[in-house]
C-alpha cells in the first residue's frame, strides 16, 4: 500500500466537522415522523424516548471518540477493526458500513421528489409505471439525477466545497428548527400537551416509550462519518473526539426540542387529523403557529435541506469507506483512484454517483426496503466497532490514545451489549423491527456480493489482501 504522506488535503475545520455530523442525523425524520412518535409514546414520553436513543448512540460515540484521534487514517471504522479483528473483521465491518451508506444516499435521491411534490403539488408529471404500489413520474427522476449530478461534482471538487455547501445548508434547517421552537413556546399552549405527555398507563407507557427509543437510533446515524474523513481533518486529533459527541448532543436536543415544539402547538385531534391529511405533522405545526401556509411550505424546504445535508454526508463517507478497502487490496484496487488536483476518491464517488442515479427508477416502496437493510448494516458495524474498542484496549494498552475513554470496561460492554441489541431486534421475528423478506434479500444478496470480492481479491491480490499500514 502507498503511503504518501497526506495524500487527501487537510482542510477541514471543527465546524465543517461538526456541521457534516450533524447534517446527516437531521434528515427528513424530523419533518415526517413527529406525529406518528407523539401518537404512540405522547410528546414527552418521545423525548424521552429519544434521550434513551441518544443514549445508545452516545456510548457508541465514545468508543469512536477514542479510536479515531488513536488511528485519524481515512475509511475510520474499517482501520479500527483491521486492528482489532485483522483482515475477514475488517472486510466484514467495512462492508456492512458500505451498505448502510449507500442505502441511506439512495433512499434520499428518492425522498427529494417526494418533497418537492409537497411544495408543488402538480410536480408529478409524466407517468412511467408502478412497482410495489408506488408511481414513478419522470419529473421525479429528472429533478433527483441532476440533484445526484451536483452533489458528485461538488464532492469530486473537494471535500471543502462540499463541506460549505453543508454548512449553508445545515445553517437553514437549525434556523427553520429554532423558528418553530421559539413560535411554539410563544403561540403555543400547555394545555396541547394534555392527554398526549405520555401515552398508556404503567408497563404500556414504558413499552410506548421504548418503541421510540428503539427507532431513534435509526435518526441518529451519521456521526460515523467523522473517522472516514479523518485524514482530512486539519485540528488537533483531541479536538475530534469532542466534536464527534457534541453532534451528537447537538442531534439529539434538535429531535426533542422539534418534538416538543409540535405536541405544545398541536393538540392530539390535530395531529390526528394532520397524520390523516399530509402525514407532515411538523409543517402543520409551523403553519398553526404562524397562522400561515407559507410557513409550512418554509418548514418543507428546512426538510428538504435536510436530505440534502444527509446525502451529502453519507456520500463522503461511503466514498471514503470504498476507498479504504480498494486501497488494502479488499475490493478491486481501480476504486482506490484520486483525483490527481482534488485529491478526492472520484471513482468511489462515481460508483455510488451511479447507484443513486438508478434508485428513483425503483420506487418509493424499494427504498424503505434498502434504508431498513441499511440500518441493521449500520447496527452490525457499529457493533464490531464496540468490540474493536474494548479488543484493543486489551491487545494494545500502549497505543497513543489522545483521547482516553474513562471506565472503557463499562463503556465498551454497554455500546456493544446495545448495538447487538439492536442488530437482534431485525433479525428476530415479531420485535416490531423485523426485517420483511424483500430486506431479507437485499442482505443476503450484498453479503453474497461481499463474497464473491472477498474470494476474488484474495486469489488475486494474495499476501497484499488487507494489508493496511498504520
Amino acid at each position: 500500500m502507498s503511503m504518501e504522506k497526506n495524500r487527501f488535503k487537510k482542510v477541514m475545520s471543527s465546524t465543517d466537522i461538526l456541521v457534516v455530523a450533524f447534517g446527516a442525523m437531521i434528515g427528513w425524520g424530523w419533518v415526517v415522523s413527529s406525529g406518528r412518535w407523539i401518537q404512540n409514546a405522547g410528546t414527552i414520553g418521545t423525548v424521552i424516548g429519544f434521550v434513551i436513543g441518544g443514549l445508545m448512540i452516545y456510548f457508541v460515540g465514545m468508543t469512536y471518540a477514542e479510536l479515531t484521534p488513536a488511528m485519524p487514517k481515512v475509511g475510520g471504522e474499517h482501520v479500527f477493526s483491521h486492528k482489532a479483528f485483522g483482515p475477514t473483521g475488517s472486510f466484514i465491518c467495512t462492508w456492512a458500513l458500505i451498505l448502510s451508506y449507500i442505502g441511506v444516499v439512495c433512499f434520499e435521491a428518492v425522498s427529494l421528489p417526494t418533497i418537492i411534490q409537497y411544495i408543488f403539488p402538480s410536480f408529478s408529471q409524466g407517468y412511467l409505471y408502478t412497482v410495489a404500489g408506488s408511481d414513478v413520474y419522470a419529473t421525479g427522476v429528472a429533478v433527483a439525477s441532476v440533484f445526484t449530478i451536483v452533489i458528485i461534482v461538488l464532492n469530486i471538487l473537494g471535500i471543502k466545497a462540499a463541506s460549505i455547501f453543508q454548512t449553508i445548508l445545515t445553517i437553514v434547517i437549525a434556523a427553520v428548527g429554532i423558528i418553530l421552537v421559539v413560535a411554539s413556546a410563544i403561540n403555543g399552549s400547555p394545555e396541547n400537551l394534555e392527554g398526549q405527555m405520555i401515552v398508556g398507563e404503567g408497563f404500556g407507557s414504558v413499552k410506548n416509550i421504548l418503541s421510540v427509543a428503539v427507532v431513534a437510533p435509526f435518526f441518529l446515524f451519521g456521526f460515523d462519518v467523522i473517522p472516514q474523513v479523518a485524514e482530512e481533518i486539519n485540528i488537533p486529533l483531541k479536538k475530534i473526539a469532542k466534536v464527534l459527541l457534541l453532534s451528537i448532543i447537538c442531534a439529539v436536543v434538535f429531535y426533542g426540542l422539534v418534538v416538543f415544539a409540535v405536541g405544545y402547538a398541536l393538540n392530539s385531534k390535530e395531529i390526528a387529523a394532520a397524520m390523516e391529511g399530509s402525514g407532515l405533522v411538523t409543517a402543520f405545526a409551523m403553519e398553526k403557529v404562524f397562522n400561515s401556509a407559507v410557513m409550512a411550505k418554509v418548514l418543507i424546504i428546512g426538510g428538504l435541506c435536510g436530505v440534502i445535508t444527509s446525502w451529502n454526508s453519507f456520500l463522503i463517507g461511503g466514498s471514503r469507506a470504498i476507498f479504504s478497502m480498494a486501497e488494502s487490496k479488499m475490493i478491486p484496487s481501480r476504486f482506490a483512484k484520486l483525483h490527481k488536483k482534488h485529491k478526492t476518491p472520484t471513482n468511489a464517488l462515481l460508483l455510488i454517483g451511479v447507484l443513486s442515479l438508478a434508485a428513483p427508477f425503483f420506487g418509493k416502496q424499494m427504498l424503505v426496503w434498502i434504508s431498513d437493510a441499511a440500518s441493521l448494516a449500520c447496527c452490525l458495524a457499529y457493533l464490531m466497532v464496540s468490540m474493536s474498542f474494548l479488543i484493543l484496549r486489551k491487545k494494545e494498552p500502549e497505543l497513543h490514545r489522545p483521547f482516553k475513554v474513562k471506565h472503557y470496561k463499562f463503556v465498551g460492554i454497554t455500546a456493544s451489549v446495545l448495538s447487538g441489541f439492536m442488530v437482534v431486534m431485525y433479525l428476530i421475528p415479531g420485535s416490531g423491527a423485523t426485517l420483511t423478506w424483500q430486506e431479507f434479500i437485499i442482505v443476503g444478496g450484498w453479503a453474497l456480493l461481499g463474497i464473491i470480492f472477498y474470494v476474488m481479491c484474495k486469489l488475486k491480490y494474495k499476501s497484499e489482501f488487507g494489508h493496511i499500514e498504520i
